[in-house]
C-alpha cells in the first residue's frame, strides 16, 4: 500500500510518519517542506481554549490529542534521535484587568469539570513564579501538567523519522490531484507525476486550490495571517510559557532553553498576504511589554508572518472524502500543532485499513454540517 501525502507541515509530516510506523510505503510532495505556518508558530501547548467550550467534539479531539502528546513525541524522539524541545513545566495564564480576571475564572471552571489540573493564582504568587511580570498582573492561572514544543525542532524531528523509515520527499510543488473514478495520485510542476493507492491532502489554506478536484469535495480553506516575533536573550527570559490576556486579548510568550522568546500572534484575515508589518510588531511588542515591562530590551531575533488554516466552521477536516481514496487532513487553524499527534493517528489508521477513531469521527470531510464537503 503506497500513500501520498500533499504537504510537507506539521500535520503532513506526522502522518507521514504514523503511516511509515504501520508499515505502509509513504511519499510526501512538498517544495518547502516544514517552511509555513508549521515553521512560524511558537508550539504553545495549554490545556485547553476558548475554542473548546462550546464544541464538545472539538473538545473530546483536542484533550485526546493532549492526552496523546507525551508518548507521541517519545516514540518521535527514539526513532528520529532529534529532541523535539517537548516541554511540560506548566503554562501560566496571568489576566491584567477585571475582564481578563473573569476569563480566567471561567477557564478554571472549566478545567474543573474536565479533569484538567490547575491552579488559580494570586497576583504575588505570580510574581513568585515569575519576577518579571509587570505590576499590573492581578491574578492568575497555571497549569502544570502543560507545555510547550518546539515546532521547528518538531517537524525537523519528523522528517528524520520519515528518512529512517524509508519514506520518501519530493520537493516539487503539486498542482493537479490525479482522479479517476478513485484518487490515483498527484501531477508536479516539475513534469511527472506520483502515483499510489491513496491520496491525503495535507496542504493547509492551498489544499481546495489544488487541481484537478470535483466541485465541493473540499471546502475553501480560508487562510488566516498571523505575525509573530522572536527575541534573544543570553539565558532564558521566562521560566514557563504564559499567555497574557488583557483588554479582551491575548499575547503568549514561550520560552526557549536557548534564550529564545517567541511572542504571538496576530489575527489578520487579508487572504494570502503574509507582509510583515510594522503595525503587526508594534502590537505584539506592545502587548509583550504590558506583562513583560523589560521585554523590550531584549534583542530582536526575527518577526514573520504564515497562514494558519480555517475551515467554513473552524473545525479541521480529518479522512475520507466522496472521491474514493482521497482523505484531507486540513483546517486545523489556530491549533494544527496541537492536534497533530490525534490527526495522524486517525489518518494512519484509516490509512492502514481501519475505521477513523471515535473522537475524529465528527471532523469527516463528509460530516455535512457546512464544515466539509460530500
Amino acid at each position: 500500500m503506497h500513500i501520498v501525502i500533499v504537504g510537507g507541515g506539521v500535520i503532513g509530516l506526522a502522518t507521514a510518519w504514523r503511516a511509515l510506523a504501520q508499515g505502509l510505503a509513504v511519499t510526501v510532495v512538498d517544495p518547502e517542506p516544514a517552511s509555513r505556518a508549521s515553521y512560524a508558530s511558537a508550539g504553545m501547548l495549554p490545556p485547553a481554549n476558548e475554542q473548546l467550550y462550546d464544541d464538545e467534539p472539538l473538545r473530546r479531539l483536542y484533550l485526546a490529542s493532549r492526552d496523546r502528546y507525551p508518548s507521541f513525541v517519545a516514540e518521535l524522539e527514539e526513532v528520529s534521535g532529534r529532541s523535539t524541545g517537548h516541554r511540560r513545566d506548566g503554562v501560566l495564564d496571568v489576566a491584567l484587568d477585571t475582564v481578563a480576571v473573569a476569563d480566567l475564572d471561567r477557564a478554571h471552571r472549566f478545567h474543573k469539570a474536565h479533569g484538567i489540573r490547575t491552579e488559580a493564582l494570586t497576583a504575588e504568587e505570580c510574581r513568585a513564579y515569575e519576577p518579571r511580570f509587570a505590576p499590573s498582573v492581578r491574578g492568575g492561572l497555571l497549569a502544570p501538567d502543560d507545555g510547550a514544543v518546539d515546532p521547528r525542532r518538531l517537524t525537523a524531528a519528523l522528517l528524520a523519522a520519515i528518512e529512517r523509515l524509508g519514506g520518501t520527499l519530493v520537493t516539487d510543488r503539486v498542482t493537479d490531484v490525479l482522479i479517476e473514478g478513485r484518487a490515483t495520485g498527484v501531477r508536479l510542476a516539475g513534469g511527472g507525476t506520483v502515483t499510489g493507492d491513496r491520496t491525503v491532502l495535507a496542504a493547509g489554506c492551498w489544499t481546495h486550490l489544488l487541481g484537478g478536484l470535483p466541485p465541493g469535495v473540499v471546502p475553501q480553506i480560508r487562510p488566516v495571517k498571523g505575525q509573530i516575533l522572536r527575541l534573544r536573550s543570553d539565558g532564558p527570559f521566562l521560566h514557563r510559557t504564559t499567555r497574557g490576556l488583557v483588554g479582551g486579548s491575548a499575547v503568549y510568550l514561550v520560552p526557549r532553553a536557548d534564550g529564545e522568546l517567541v511572542v504571538g500572534a496576530t489575527y489578520e484575515e487579508l487572504g494570502y498576504d503574509t507582509t510583515v508589518t510594522a503595525g503587526g510588531l508594534a502590537e505584539l511588542l506592545g502587548k509583550a511589554r504590558a506583562v513583560l515591562p523589560e521585554v523590550t530590551g531584549l534583542a530582536f531575533a526575527e518577526v514573520s508572518a504564515a497562514l494558519r488554516p480555517g475551515s467554513p466552521d473552524d473545525r479541521p477536516l480529518i479522512g475520507a472524502t466522496s472521491v474514493p481514496d482521497l482523505l484531507l487532513a486540513t483546517g486545523h487553524f489556530r491549533i494544527g500543532v496541537q492536534l497533530c499527534a490525534v490527526t495522524a493517528d486517525a489518518l494512519a489508521a484509516v490509512l492502514s485499513g481501519g475505521e477513523l477513531p471515535e473522537a475524529a469521527r465528527p471532523f469527516s470531510p463528509v460530516r455535512g454540517d457546512g464544515g466539509g464537503a460530500g
